[in-house]
């Protein structure tokens, strides 16, 4: 097996201290600056498995990076530098405590909850007869709770963020704005891969001037679905699934294998056979989510090669 990046324990310039999260791990730094490592780790379901994931954090940072450039003209954004394929350094913010999920077509939780005979989600209305994956007349905003490691993200409505608090009304009205403005731009750099982005959610904070940035992933496979534009209708209509690039072929596999992150339910062991499938996948999804070959970063020590990067870039 390849090797993988599965927790780290830097000691960068200027650092202040450190914030683990499911799959990144956050150093803040003097100057009121953040360094986030995206390492190898793979969650499903809320649930850290306990093998990782070859590559995986260099493709989910790099995708995240080149869709940060691509939509810096609508939306300001975290993101200062990228010293090393798994590591961004940017400004440092106040999170939301808010996942902004936005859906263009009715997939994957929506049409669990629609299958279920639930035709409200997050407050947002369902029409009746949908079909799965089929789109809805105009993307929907359903936010969910952002949960500490180990938990589970809630579903939540505006109404209820607002008057728990959560974010204030100013706030929530420039959130839901960018939410909107990043997925048309994201279903139009889709669009000209060949891909449908059905749907995906957004991360944003505050700096210490204000400003509401993105941060985090974005339309990176972890946090984003998309499927196969081509054959997509003939699909539907044959009542077919649909060809798709996302995790979502990681949570039907453990689905398969008795596993949904419920309690008492224990995560089916993993082969090197498949974990390299999984990586596969993944290089499968940068290449077609970005339209560029994958170049395979040094994997024989990467906690050597993160080190001599972010020192360099941090030194100069």
């Amino acid at each position: 097996m390849k090797g993988t990046l599965m927790s780290t324990d830097f000691d960068f310039p200027g650092q202040q201290s450190v914030y683990r999260g499911k799959v990144r791990e956050v150093y803040t730094l003097d100057n009121d600056m953040l360094l986030m490592v995206a390492t190898d780790r793979l969650s499903a379901f809320d649930v850290v498995m306990p093998r990782g994931i070859p590559y995986k954090g260099q493709i989910l940072n790099q995708i995240a990076t080149q869709m940060m450039r691509d939509t810096e003209d609508l939306v300001p954004n975290w993101l200062v530098a990228t010293p090393d394929p798994n590591v961004a350094i940017g400004k440092a913010c106040e999170p939301f405590k808010v996942e902004m999920v936005i859906r263009g077509y009715m997939s994957g939780h929506a049409a669990r909850e629609y299958k279920a005979g639930r035709r409200m989600l997050c407050g947002v209305p369902m029409p009746e007869g949908m079909q799965e994956n089929d789109p809805f007349p105009e993307p929907i905003i359903t936010p969910a709770t952002k949960a500490e490691k180990g938990d589970h993200d809630e579903d939540i409505s505006r109404e209820d963020i607002l008057k728990r608090g959560i974010v204030s009304e100013a706030d929530y009205a420039v959130l839901e704005d960018y939410t909107r403005k990043l997925f048309q731009r994201g279903t139009e750099l889709a669009a000209k891969r060949g891909l449908i982005l059905v749907d995906t959610k957004y991360e944003f904070g505050k700096t210490k001037d204000g400003e509401i940035v993105l941060i985090d992933e974005i339309h990176t496979p972890d946090s984003s679905r998309y499927f196969y534009a081509e054959g997509y209708q003939e699909r539907q209509d044959r009542g077919e699934k649909q060809k798709q690039l996302s995790k979502e072929f990681v949570r039907q596999w453990l689905i398969a294998n008795g596993f949904q992150g419920l309690e008492g339910q224990t995560v089916p062991e993993m082969s090197d056979e498949y974990i390299d499938s999984v990586s596969d996948r993944y290089i499968e999804l940068f290449e077609h989510i970005t339209g560029t070959e994958f170049q395979r970063a040094n994997l024989s020590n990467i906690t050597e090669r993160i080190t001599s990067n972010v020192n360099n870039y941090l030194n100069a």
